[in-house]
């Protein structure tokens, strides 16, 4: 009996601690856990995410874990969940984000907690509305200087149109100009490198660089170009008011609080936060608007009640004139609405109670920009491409549209948004500004085609066979006329 004992208490010990965990379990949400160990549901989710989640949340409903790759993510589709989400001071979104800072910039777990604070603040500070007009005529002065080196004439990709003009300019504008290089072999080893790194981005965030040779020597390339510019970088000094560029300003932070053995992984984390979003925004503004008649036409007349036909003087773009094309700034949004990120995230740091469900430390909080924005409670014709949804926001107190979470919410939303929508209206204004920029005649070279979608930024070039052509003022471009090519597709 003595022996009995305390087998029986050992028993029915362990059947309490089961009953329990069965209990808390039942309060969880549901789970889509796949059958492989660790990886989970991680190649059928990885093969196609966006369609993934939207047919969980049918199947599941509202709230629901997937298991994939070694994460718990639990997908939050409604208003008490995206509430959490925003506000909780249980979810954490520097600790959703440095394991991923780590792979893909190799800056440690400690040097990441350290800075990002500050870093965020500067940045907040230097890329606000209130010192946006400080970017405004270098931004108009760099276009200028990309678009007239393409000549009078020609056809080109869009999406390669896009990247030939933004990439000078905005690393031009935000680090310096001794980072970009000039001549045409070191442009297009540029252009390789950065398009490598950022196409497999969400990869390296993931898994071992062994697996990833490509993108490994991408990241080698960029980290030791930035290594070698820094000096330089440094060593400039603004002919105007002495003031410090984003990067420098980045590197001051950097190193007085860590050691400037952190710098290029800073420089190259930067690089890729202010690339790989203004393209793909840039493409989308000008394929939507060029894909529709009416609106392409609307803005011509815009443009030219503002700035007069065109001619052969150049124009300067400043926040009073964009304040005067409101269609372009709602283009842009609406553009952003279409492609916006797949998922931002958060960690769940305590317990946390969403729709009478208990969400367990460790999970990743998940919410999806691209569907909420396809949700037709909040936005009525959710698939359509209409700019002039957007005039009900009050843009002058730089308020969004309810649910609008394109640049993310709560403590950390994008600092880097003002300069962002800055750039695609710039671009959009210049580029259209008598017919620079229209459809390309050309019926018979269908573009490139982009990657996978990805899910951690502006949705990626999907379908788009574009070609542009780059012309002079035409009176069919001021009448918004426009040839269209036989084989394009939108999504």
């Amino acid at each position: 009996m003595e022996l009995i004992s305390p087998m029986v208490i050992i028993i029915l010990g362990c059947l309490a601690l089961f009953l329990l965990l069965q209990r808390k379990n039942l309060r969880r949400p549901p789970c889509i856990k796949g059958w492989i160990p660790w990886i989970g549901v991680g190649f059928e989710f990885g093969k196609a995410p966006l369609e993934f989640i939207e047919k969980a949340r049918i199947k599941y409903g509202p709230i629901f874990t997937v298991l994939a790759m070694g994460n718990r993510m639990t997908f939050v589709t409604e208003e008490e969940g995206i509430n959490v989400f925003l506000k909780s001071k249980k979810v954490d979104f520097e600790q959703a984000v440095q394991n991923l800072v780590y792979r893909t910039a190799s800056i440690p777990k400690n040097v990441f907690l350290a800075l990002h604070e500050k870093l965020y603040v500067m940045l907040k500070g230097k890329m606000g509305t209130v010192n946006l007009h400080q970017f405004a005529g270098q931004l108009t002065e760099e276009l200028h200087e990309q678009l007239e080196s393409l000549g009078t004439h020609g056809t080109m990709d869009l999406n390669n149109l896009v990247r030939h003009l933004l990439y000078p300019v905005t690393v031009n504008i935000l680090f310096n100009k001794s980072l970009f290089p000039t001549n045409k072999k070191k442009i297009k080893e540029f252009h390789q490198h950065f398009q490598a790194y950022d196409e497999d981005f969400e990869y390296g965030s993931q898994l071992p660089e062994s697996l990833l040779r490509n993108w490994s020597k991408s990241k080698k390339w960029l980290l030791e170009l930035l290594e070698k510019s820094i000096p330089d970088i440094k060593a400039c000094t603004s002919a105007k008011d002495n003031s410090m560029t984003l990067l420098q300003a980045t590197l001051d932070i950097v190193e007085t609080v860590t050691s400037k053995e952190n710098s290029p992984s800073y420089g190259l984390l930067l690089l890729w936060a202010s690339l790989s979003n203004a393209v793909p925004v840039a493409f989308w503004t000008l394929a939507y608007v060029l894909s529709h008649p009416d609106v392409y036409k609307a803005i011509m007349e815009g443009i030219s009640s503002v700035f007069g036909t065109a001619g052969k003087h150049k124009i300067k773009v400043s926040e009073d004139d964009l304040e005067k094309l409101l269609l372009i700034k709602w283009c842009v949004l609406e553009t952003i609405r279409l492609r916006a990120p797949g998922v931002i995230t958060r960690k769940v740091v305590e317990p946390v109670e969403i729709l009478n469900y208990i969400i367990p430390p460790g999970d990743l909080l998940m919410l999806s920009p691209f569907w909420l924005h396809r949700n037709p409670k909040y936005f009525p014709e959710p698939e359509l491409f209409k700019p002039e949804r957007w005039e009900k926001a009050n843009l002058e107190k730089h308020c969004f549209l309810d649910c609008f979470m394109a640049f993310g919410g709560g403590k950390f939303q994008c600092p880097g948004r003002p300069v962002a929508v800055a750039q695609a209206c710039n671009l959009s204004t210049l580029g259209g500004r008598g017919g620079w920029i229209t459809k390309s005649r050309d019926r018979d070279h269908p573009g490139e085609h982009g990657k996978t979608l990805f899910l951690l930024k502006i949705q990626k070039i999907r379908w788009a066979w574009w070609h542009v052509p780059v012309i002079p003022a035409t009176r069919e471009a001021e009448a918004g006329e426009l040839p269209e090519p036989r084989r394009w597709r939108l999504q």
